[in-house]
């Protein structure tokens, strides 16, 4: 391990002077590394065990990239405290005191706004209600999770002859009109600085997530709205009502109940997509596998199928959403992501899990309970789906989709949801998650605003890497039991891409690292460290001039025979986003936005042409099942053998079967399993 700090570039992006760097390994070596030989199990809460825990932890989590990223957050750590003075270890703790982020909004805080919580399960009307309110406001901002829901407000407001902005991280639609007091927009972008009469805030229960419950959080105290509509689930009621009260904001709470009924079907498709019934939507969780079902499907089944996923662009999108709720075409089925569990009003009849796990960038994880509900929800949609009724041969097709569930005996067949898997051994899961319920949000997540970020730096040298200063902030922040800080992943990566550019001041850092960057893509440190050196010499921003985009593959000829052909237009697709991005905040370096929207246009297309080439051969689809019921039969014989059981009644049982499975499935998959697997980029 020691020998690790003897190369030139670990010291680099260690933050080491080269004149002091000997003289500082040698004492970080004396008082910390090589005491651990000596090391006998103590606790203490500093020096060598704690060294080691953090070590052992970053080998478990990332493997030998983490001990890297662990020793060097050690070393600066060592470095820079070194350099402090009580004066300065003072000042830091204050600035990383966290406790009270209602301060952070004194906008908000001059008034007492009056909350309104809706709750009920999918399809009960709650955001309805809420949108409802803001139609008759003289201004207001709706904030969503999902692009494509903050397009659907932008376009219903308007509609509505609400003349209505859409603010988005990387697209902005100005209306032309004196009069716009409205904006809808993606969660992360609120102006919470905006005075407005009514503010809707969706999906609130994400307010827990790990990463972007920040955003909810920031929205939920920051916006000055005389009413904040929150829509969500019923879990949230009890964290919501104690942040009211600690904020002053008086709080009543509306409960809807679903309004048409839902059940779970006692059987599941078997793997056979003949059994496709008009109505039907499969839900799967890639691009390429939606593209290979949709190729699947009407193969076998003779009908037409839709598709909708995040990343379509919302006029094909919304084009193919009216595809399939139109009864009167041949689009009979729908294959879709998660996206449409937050709230796409799509006429679908019965939802079909085609697996009940996803890939999280590392490993496949089980889909939580609250996500299984919220996706199967969405079957059965009141006052969304044609009143088959009326039509003839409606009766016909409804007593056949209901002869399938043998647990409906007594249920109008108008709108009635059922919900089911292709394969057989999903279908337990999906049972026992929508019998169960999620249990209550106990924190939710915070992130320290870019002021504190920025005065908090000023402590360091300027030579200091950045993701350290995330990391000690982090590392001596005090938070309210209540709350609790996002995960830093993405900015720190981040960080640690841009570092070697040494012209960026601290705020470029801090918007840097706040931006859509994919860790996980091999091509986009180039894009990243270029897009950074623009901003830096504040120059050479259009779009041709950055040779790192490599624009060029456009000129190719669409292909699907390679992965690595889809692999580099998916990268250009992000890098344009990421370009998009950053013009709306450098606007004097990143010039090009129309022609990064025009290319970016191009290479969806581009995307989408390759995709539809896609399918997916049937031993494929055979060795993944068999793998992953093999999985499943560890896990469960696991489970067993600890005195577990069987029942999941919380989110965090809900991928208990799955914690086992992640070390069998990759390590166990053959490679061209393990691409399909991965299939391409996430939705």
């Amino acid at each position: 391990m020691p020998e690790r700090l003897k190369d030139p570039g670990f010291r680099v992006n260690a933050g080491l002077l080269e004149d002091t760097a000997s003289t500082q390994l040698a004492e970080f070596k004396t008082k910390y590394l090589r005491t651990l030989k000596s090391w006998k199990g103590h606790q203490e809460e500093d020096g060598p065990s704690r060294i080691l825990d953090g070590l052992r932890q970053a080998f478990i989590d990332n493997g030998e990239p983490g001990i890297d990223a662990q020793l060097r957050f050690a070393l600066q750590g060592y470095v820079a405290n070194s350099k402090f003075t009580k004066s300065d270890l003072l000042n830091q703790a204050r600035l990383a005191d966290l406790r009270y982020p209602f301060e952070w909004y004194p906008e908000a805080r001059r008034i007492q706004r009056k909350i309104h919580l809706h709750v009920g399960p999918t399809n009960s009307g709650k955001t309805y209600h809420a949108l409802k309110r803001l139609e008759t406001a003289s201004s207001g901002m709706y904030a969503g999770p999902l692009r494509l829901l903050a397009h659907e407000v932008f376009r219903r407001l308007n509609a509505f002859g609400k003349p209505c902005n859409l603010i988005t991280g990387d697209e902005r639609v100005l209306v032309e009109s004196e009069d716009v007091k409205m904006s809808s927009c993606t969660v992360e972008m609120v102006p919470v600085a905006v005075g407005v009469e009514v503010a809707v805030i969706d999906e609130i229960q994400m307010i827990g997530h790990e990463e972007r419950g920040w955003a909810w959080t920031q929205a939920l105290l920051g916006i000055p709205a005389q009413e904040l509509h929150l829509c969500g689930e019923e879990r949230v009621v009890p964290v919501i009502r104690e942040l009211a009260a600690a904020m002053g904001d008086s709080l009543e709470v509306h409960r809807y109940q679903r309004l048409s009924p839902l059940r779970t079907m006692s059987t599941s498709l078997d793997g056979d997509l003949s059994k496709l019934q008009k109505g039907d939507c499969v839900v799967t969780f890639s691009r390429m596998q939606i593209h290979a079902l949709k190729k699947d499907i009407e193969k076998r089944t003779c009908k037409r199928v839709a598709v909708v996923y995040g990343s379509l662009p919302p006029e094909i999108r919304a084009q193919q959403a009216k595809l399939f709720n139109d009864p009167d075409n041949d689009y009979d089925i729908l294959v879709a992501s998660d996206a449409i569990g937050m709230g796409l009003n799509l006429s679908i009849k019965r939802i079909i899990f085609e697996t009940t796990s996803r890939h999280n960038g590392e490993v496949l994880k089980t889909l939580s309970v609250s996500d299984i509900k919220q996706i199967a929800g969405r079957a059965g949609r009141y006052r969304t789906a044609p009143d088959m009724q009326t039509r003839i041969g409606a009766k016909q097709e409804s007593k056949e989709t209901i002869a399938s569930a043998k647990e409906i005996t007594d249920t109008p067949a108008t709108n009635l949801g059922l919900v089911t898997t292709l394969e057989k051994m999903d279908l337990p899961i999906v049972r026992n998650a929508m019998q169960s319920e999620a249990e209550p949000l106990t924190k939710i997540g915070i992130s320290p605003p870019d002021h504190i970020i920025l005065r908090f730096s000023t402590y360091f040298p300027p030579e200091t890497p950045f993701s350290y200063i995330l990391l000690r902030l982090y590392e001596i922040s005090r938070m309210h039991p209540r709350f609790q800080l996002c995960s830093l992943r993405s900015h720190i990566g981040v960080a640690d891409m841009i570092q070697p550019v040494k012209e960026l001041t601290v705020a470029d850092r801090i918007v840097m690292c706040s931006a859509p960057v994919d860790l996980r893509d091999p091509r986009f440190p180039n894009v990243v460290l270029a897009f950074a050196k623009c901003i830096a010499t504040q120059s050479n921003g259009a779009l041709l001039e950055i040779p790192a985009l490599n624009i060029s593959i456009l000129d190719e000829e669409v292909s699907i025979a390679h992965r690595i052909y889809l692999e580099r237009l998916e990268s250009l697709h992000k890098a344009l986003v990421l370009y998009l991005w950053l013009s709306y905040r450098f606007i004097g370096v990143f010039t090009s936005q129309d022609m990064a929207f025009h290319v970016k246009r191009l290479v969806e297309e581009r995307i989408d042409s390759a995709l539809s080439q896609v399918s997916q051969k049937e031993e494929t689809r055979a060795r993944l099942k068999r793998f992953r019921e093999q999985a499943m039969l560890h896990a469960l014989q696991a489970q067993m053998a600890l005195g577990g059981n069987e029942s999941q009644s919380s989110d965090s049982d809900a991928t208990t079967v799955v914690n086992a499975e992640d070390s069998i499935l990759t390590t166990t998959l053959p490679e061209d399993t393990l691409e399909q697997v991965h299939a391409s980029a996430s939705v």
